[in-house]
């Protein structure tokens, strides 16, 4: 098993559910999303959690705010600590709709990133249109990731368009496709006003998909990521965590907090 710290811990102690994956791992993936960290923060970020973070995600239409310099760096230390890192699904929506999308990819390129998210949580984008940019993503030689669900208030899920979408997306070469629940986690997608959500319509999900290890749910509260790993276990894919979340999140992943010590002795 790997030693993924200094400090020589007997495995028990470190993983007590002992179902953690490690690095590179297709499943357990943990997605955090960075709404404008510095520099210095960002690196401090990796070098205390890179093993526990697989994706990270430039929020929203960040990208272009960054200083170049700034943006390069954060770039080249993720892909340094094999994260793979990428702007926001609405910088590409804006770059539809503003009619850049070659644009887009030239600069993202170029900048050195090597991910990529196709979403329409606020535009509308044909079937068609979405399978093109897939494509497209994958023979620049970016990881490609999708995401399902608007972004407007209240905006709820269309399961059986939620299941077409995942079955095609992964189809047509996506690694994962994501559940949208914001960064608030509150009133969109499958989450009431209260950031609560039905385990029934999580397990209607999985049941309905032939590959319920590609989803990733974007649940950026405590409480949803326990209900998750509660009921799907240790190995889903989490996404929109905050950055200062992540241990708090590993820990609850390997039942090192008291929310999912129980599963350690299942």
């Amino acid at each position: 098993m790997r030693i993924i710290t200094d400090i020589d811990w007997v495995q028990k102690l470190k993983d007590p559910i002992g179902k953690r994956t490690y690095k590179p791992r297709n499943t357990g993936i943990t997605m955090v999303i960075d709404k404008g960290m510095g520099l210095l923060a960002f690196e401090d970020l990796l070098n205390t959690t890179s093993e526990y973070i697989d994706i990270i995600k430039l929020g929203f239409g960040t990208s272009p705010l960054y200083p170049k310099q700034v943006l390069e760096n954060k770039i080249g230390l993720a892909k340094k600590h094999n994260i793979t890192i990428t702007p926001g699904g609405t910088f590409l929506e804006v770059a539809i709709s503003q009619n850049c999308v070659n644009s887009y990819f030239k600069m993202i390129k170029s900048l050195g990133f090597n991910g990529i998210e196709v979403s329409d949580g606020t535009i509308e984008l044909s079937r068609q249109f979405r399978d093109d940019l897939i494509k497209f993503g994958l023979e620049e030689g970016l990881n490609v990731f999708t995401e399902y669900g608007k972004k407007i208030k209240g905006a709820k899920i269309n399961f059986n368009e939620l299941i077409h979408t995942v079955h095609q997306d992964i189809e047509k070469g996506a690694s994962l496709v994501t559940i949208e629940g914001r960064e608030s986690g509150v009133e969109v997608g499958i989450f009431d006003e209260h950031g609560e959500c039905d385990k029934d319509d999580i397990f209607q999900i999985i049941n309905s998909v032939s590959q319920p290890e590609k989803i990733m749910w974007e649940a950026p509260l405590k409480s949803q990521q326990i209900l998750f790993i509660n009921n799907l276990g240790p190995k889903v894919n989490l996404g929109n965590i905050s950055p200062g979340e992540v241990f708090a999140l590993e820990s609850i992943r390997r039942g090192l907090r008291s929310d999912t010590f129980h599963l350690a002795n299942k």
